[in-house]
């Protein structure tokens, strides 16, 4: 068994990485070499136009637009739901009041991590098209109806959310109502994942803290959030990579899929709109590509920084 355990290893491995090459492997490939040419996508007709999609990308003033967008998700997405899913973990976990058992999380605790886990269990799309119902601005929505019958909108000019491209802070308010939603559907997750690596940090050390007179902040700053370093590292990366997405709150809760006046296009949308209504997938492809190369040059240097010698309890 000693001497044929490479030909053991190998023989269970053939399968799934002859798949995974020929399904995920090989797609991306073809996409950097349509990448390189002027394909239309609806013909066998291709020419080789080298890196000229790529300098293209550089002198599109939509791409650009929709490049900023998805920083400014990139930086608020993760940033309001790590804060948000922190808060609600540490109130579920060690927020409660001290008593002969210990510390503990606030009263029903259990009932709250459903509530707001509940999200998850429902599809993005699910999730867009109930907040565009919330959101609609014809006097129909739940908002609009609820701020109508307490007389702060006025019936004849409802507030149309989804299609109220004014800045708010320098950026279009609607990518402010996208955000808005990303964080309520993403926190609960997160709050579990914060609840079970806080379970795994003994509660002595807490109480420990507690009785040397140390109030609920600095627990969190001194104790929690060091300790918690590494599972707040990677939450990091996984929202980086759904900021950078966000294509379908956009699709289905913005006019034209990116407006109104292109206030809300980002990178995924753009390409849509290329790909298949400008008929120029070559194009396309060199906007995936970059954005994929993006990405993973984003993880490896967000791991980078956060990486450090881990903390023993």
């Amino acid at each position: 068994m000693r001497h044929g355990v490479a030909r053991f290893v190998s023989g269970f491995l053939f399968l799934p990485v002859a798949l995974y090459l020929l399904y995920v492997v090989w797609p991306f490939a073809q996409a950097a070499g349509y990448s390189l040419t002027n394909w239309g996508g609806y013909s066998d007709r291709q020419e080789f136009v080298g890196l000229d999609n790529y300098v293209r990308l550089f002198s599109d003033e939509l791409i650009r637009k929709a490049f900023w967008h998805n920083v400014f998700f990139l930086v608020t997405v993760p940033l309001f739901t790590i804060a948000l899913a922190l808060f609600l973990a540490f109130l579920l976990n060690v927020g409660g009041r001290e008593d002969r058992a210990g510390v503990r999380g606030v009263f029903g605790s259990g009932f709250y991590r459903v509530v707001f886990f509940f999200p998850q269990v429902l599809s993005l799309v699910v999730i867009a098209v109930m907040w565009q119902q919330i959101y609609r601005g014809d006097g129909q929505g739940l908002i609009n109806g609820l701020l109508m019958r307490i007389g702060l909108v006025d019936e004849e000019n409802p507030v149309a959310f989804t299609a109220d491209p004014e800045p708010f802070l320098g950026v279009p308010a609607v990518l402010w109502w996208l955000l808005f939603i990303a964080v309520w559907s993403g926190a609960g997750f997160y709050m579990v994942l914060f609840s079970a690596a806080m379970q795994s940090i003994p509660k002595d050390i807490y109480e420990a803290a507690l009785l040397d007179g140390a109030g609920r902040v600095h627990t969190f700053f001194k104790i929690t959030l060091p300790l918690l370093r590494d599972t707040v590292s990677v939450a990091w990366v996984y929202l980086g990579f759904i900021a950078l997405d966000m294509y379908a709150l956009v699709f289905v809760m913005t006019p034209s899929q990116g407006g109104p006046d292109h206030a809300s296009e980002i990178f995924a949308s753009v390409l849509n709109f290329t790909a298949f209504q400008k008929g120029q997938f070559g194009y396309a492809c060199a906007m995936g590509v970059a954005l994929a190369i993006f990405t993973i040059l984003l993880a490896a240097l967000q791991l980078r920084i956060t990486r450090r010698e881990r903390i023993e309890y």
